[in-house]
C-alpha cells in the first residue's frame, strides 16, 4: 500500500478522500467538502445537475488539456485521485461572474436555478473546446442537461452569445500544458475498496487478486447500479486509463479501437472515418454520458438495448479480449451468451475491438425511443449493405431490442443477398426483418410495435439509397 494520501485538485485546493469508498461517487464527496452548487437530480446521469469538470488529455494532442464535462453522480469519487476538478463555485464569483455565468444571467437562462450549475459546467466545457471558433457554442453540447422551468430559448441564447475564452483567462491558459497523469490509486474503504490500475500488467494482477471485482470504465452503466439498485461491490478496478486500453489504430486492414477510448474521444478521433458509428454516436445518450462511457463498457454490460452492439454486429466486427495467458479474438456475433452474460471470463477483459475494413458503402444506424436523445432504444437496427450491379452482395444486419441479447438477422440477410436491390426484395426481406427475434410488450414499446419497427428501418434504407453506387474497394 503507498504511503500517498489520495486527493484531487478541486478548484485549485487539494481535497482529500478521507471516508471514501469504492461505492462512493463524486457529487456525495463534493457536496460532502461543502461544494454544493451541483445537485442530485436523478442520479442516473439523466439530468446533468451534477455536471462539474476534470482536466483530460486532449483527444488529439496528449500534450494538451480539455476541461471535460461529466456526470458526477456516476463517477467514483476515487477515480478523481490526482486529477484536477472544477465545480461551478471554481468558474466564477457573485462579484466575477464567470463568461458562462454572466450569459446565463442576463439572457434570463436561470430560474429556480437547481439545474444552472449543471448547464454553466457544460457549457463551460463547450467553452474551452479547443477546436470551437468564435461563432457560438454547439448546443447539443447541453444535450445531456434537463431544465423543467425556464425553457431553452434564453439558455440556447446565451450559448450563441458566447465568444472566445480572453487571454488572461486561467482556465482557459490551463489548456496548453498536459493533463494530470493517472495515478495508480489503493483505497480501502469501510463499504469496498478500488483500485485503478496502472497498467494492463497491474489489471492482470489485480484481477487474479480479487477475482470478484467489478471492472470500471467510464462508470456509466455501473453507477446506475450503485446510486438506485444499492450495488456494493467487496472490490472496484479501474481500467478507465490504462494506456494499452486508449488506443485507436487506423491500417489498411482494420480500424482497431481502445476499449478504454470514451465515445467522445473516438468520435473526435476518427471523425467520420466509419460511416455507420459516425451515425450512432450523436445519438448515444448525451455528450456528458459520451464524455465517460466507452465501447467496451457498453459491451461488457451486455444489455439487449445497448446502441453500440447493434452497430458493431453490422460492422462484423470483433472483440479482443486479454488476460495475462495472452489474447483471443472473436466475431461480436459470438461475444453474448444470454441475457447480460458473454463468453469473457474473470480474468479477462476487453482491450479493443476491431472493425474489418473496407467499409460497406450502404449502411443506416436506426433508433426508436420516446426522445431523439438522451434516451434508451425500444428498437435499435443496423444495417451495412453492398450492392454492385444492382444486386446485394453483402448484408450485415444487428438489432437490438427485440431479444434476450444483441442479435445477428441472419434470414433477413440471407433473403437480400444475390437478389436484385429492389423494392420488391425490400418489401420481402422487411416481411422477414419483422419476423427476427423474440420482442416483447415493456413500458417502452409493445412487441407489434417493434415488429412493425423492424421492417419500417430496412424500408427507409432503401427510400435513401435506392441507387447506390458502387464504392471503390468494396468486398467481391
Amino acid at each position: 500500500m503507498s504511503s500517498r494520501m489520495p486527493s484531487a485538485t478541486v478548484n485549485g485546493t487539494p481535497l482529500g478522500f478521507e471516508g471514501v469508498s469504492g461505492a462512493t461517487n463524486a457529487l456525495d464527496w463534493l457536496r460532502s467538502k461543502g461544494l454544493t452548487g451541483a445537485k442530485e437530480g436523478c442520479a442516473e446521469g439523466e439530468c446533468g445537475a451534477c455536471a462539474v469538470l476534470v482536466a483530460r488529455p486532449s483527444p488529439t494532442d496528449d500534450a494538451t488539456t480539455e476541461w471535460t464535462a461529466v456526470n458526477a453522480c456516476l463517477v467514483p469519487a476515487a477515480s478523481l485521485d490526482g486529477q484536477e476538478v472544477v465545480t461551478v463555485e471554481g468558474l466564477g464569483s457573485p462579484d466575477d461572474l464567470h463568461p458562462v455565468q454572466r450569459e446565463m444571467a442576463v439572457r434570463g437562462g436561470s430560474q429556480c436555478g437547481f439545474c444552472t450549475p449543471g448547464f454553466v459546467c457544460s457549457l463551460a466545457a463547450e467553452y474551452y473546446r479547443a477546436d470551437r471558433t468564435d461563432a457560438g457554442c454547439d448546443a447539443h453540447a447541453l444535450s445531456g442537461n434537463l431544465c423543467r422551468c425556464t425553457g431553452y430559448r434564453p439558455i440556447r441564447d446565451a450559448a450563441d452569445a458566447l465568444g472566445m475564452p480572453s487571454g488572461d483567462d486561467p482556465l482557459g491558459r490551463r489548456r496548453d500544458a498536459p493533463a494530470p497523469d493517472a495515478v495508480p490509486t489503493r483505497l480501502v474503504g469501510a463499504t469496498g475498496s478500488y483500485a485503478r490500475a496502472a497498467d494492463l500488467a497491474d489489471a492482470f494482477a489485480l484481477l487474479a487478486e480479487h477475482p470478484e471485482a467489478v471492472l470500471v470504465a467510464g462508470s456509466t452503466d455501473w453507477g446506475v447500479e450503485v446510486n438506485l439498485r444499492g450495488a456494493r461491490p467487496p472490490f472496484v478496478i479501474a481500467i478507465d486509463r490504462v494506456a494499452e486500453l486508449r488506443m485507436l489504430d487506423d491500417d489498411d486492414d482494420a480500424v482497431v479501437v481502445g476499449a478504454a477510448l470514451t465515445l467522445s474521444e473516438v468520435e473526435r478521433r476518427l471523425d467520420g472515418r466509419v460511416p455507420l458509428l459516425a451515425e450512432l454516436l450523436p445519438q448515444f445518450a448525451s455528450r456528458l454520458i459520451r464524455n465517460g462511457a466507452t465501447l467496451g463498457g457498453n459491451l461488457a454490460t451486455a444489455s439487449p438495448i445497448g446502441d453500440a452492439a447493434p452497430v458493431l454486429l453490422a460492422l462484423d466486427a470483433e472483440v479482443v479480449l486479454a488476460s495475462s495467458g495472452g489474447e483471443r479474438t472473436l466475431p461480436i456475433s459470438e461475444f453474448f451468451t444470454g441475457y447480460r452474460t458473454t463468453v469473457r471470463r474473470p480474468d479477462e477483459l476487453i482491450r479493443a475491438v476491431r472493425i474489418p475494413l473496407p467499409l460497406s458503402p450502404v449502411t443506416a444506424f436506426t433508433k426508436i425511443a420516446k426522445r431523439r436523445f438522451d434516451d434508451i432504444s425500444g428498437v435499435a437496427v443496423a444495417c451495412a449493405l453492398e450492392v454492385e450491379d444492382g444486386s446485394v452482395t453483402r448484408a450485415r444486419i444487428g438489432l437490438g431490442g427485440v431479444a434476450a441479447t444483441p442479435i445477428r438477422a441472419f434470414a433477413t440477410e440471407q433473403s437480400l443477398e444475390g437478389h436484385p436491390w429492389s423494392e420488391l426484395t425490400v418489401h420481402a426481406a422487411a416481411e422477414v426483418l419483422r419476423g427476427e427475434g423474440t420482442p416483447i410488450d415493456d413500458l417502452r414499446a409493445s412487441a407489434a410495435y417493434r415488429r412493425a419497427m423492424l421492417g419500417s428501418a430496412l424500408l427507409r434504407l432503401y427510400a435513401d439509397h435506392a441507387q447506390p453506387t458502387t464504392t471503390e474497394g468494396a468486398r467481391a
